[in-house]
């Protein structure tokens, strides 16, 4: 029995590919409810360059007197993209399931470990975060995320760990 590499692997056609893409922002923007209260609207699902973005508001207020984020907001927001780029990665990771299977493998992500190091007051009208994994294994799934405000002043940044199996 010979081998296929890695670089001949059959992979999911481009339409089965749109569909899943479209699954993941449907999930990320509308079923997961919290996405919907802070605003992130995905504008990239390409596997590491999960990229979206949301506009302040007067409920994402955290101090009162200089307008900036709340910073449950910051660390939400950063979580919530963690969890998004290992999704996206997840999709890379099984080139041959469709997407039912693929979403069918988001049901038991979860959150084991957040840090995020607040470098910045989050100031500005409009905000932009990334993530990327650093790790997925077949239980555990590393990643690193960014917010930056329209200004392009860097925020802050985070670290998670999900359990993904």
């Amino acid at each position: 029995m010979t081998s296929t590499p890695a670089d001949r692997r059959e992979r999911r056609s481009a339409d089965e590919q749109a569909r899943l893409e479209a699954a993941l922002i449907e999930l990320f923007e509308k079923r997961i409810v919290f996405n919907q209260t802070l605003g992130l609207k995905v504008t990239s699902v390409v596997p590491g360059a999960v990229r979206a973005s949301f506009e302040m508001r007067h409920e994402l207020i955290g101090h009162a007197g200089y307008g900036r984020l709340h910073g449950g907001v910051i660390s939400a927001v950063l979580d919530a993209m963690g969890g998004l780029a290992l999704m996206a990665a997840i999709g890379e990771a099984f080139p041959h399931d469709h997407t039912l299977q693929v979403m069918q493998r988001f049901m038991k992500m979860a959150t084991i470990d957040l840090r995020v190091d607040f470098l910045r007051q989050g100031i500005g009208q409009h905000f932009t975060a990334t993530a990327e994994p650093t790790r997925l294994g077949s239980r555990i799934g590393n990643t690193q995320m960014r917010l930056v405000s329209d200004q392009g002043v860097l925020i802050a940044t985070g670290a998670a760990v999900y359990a993904v199996g």
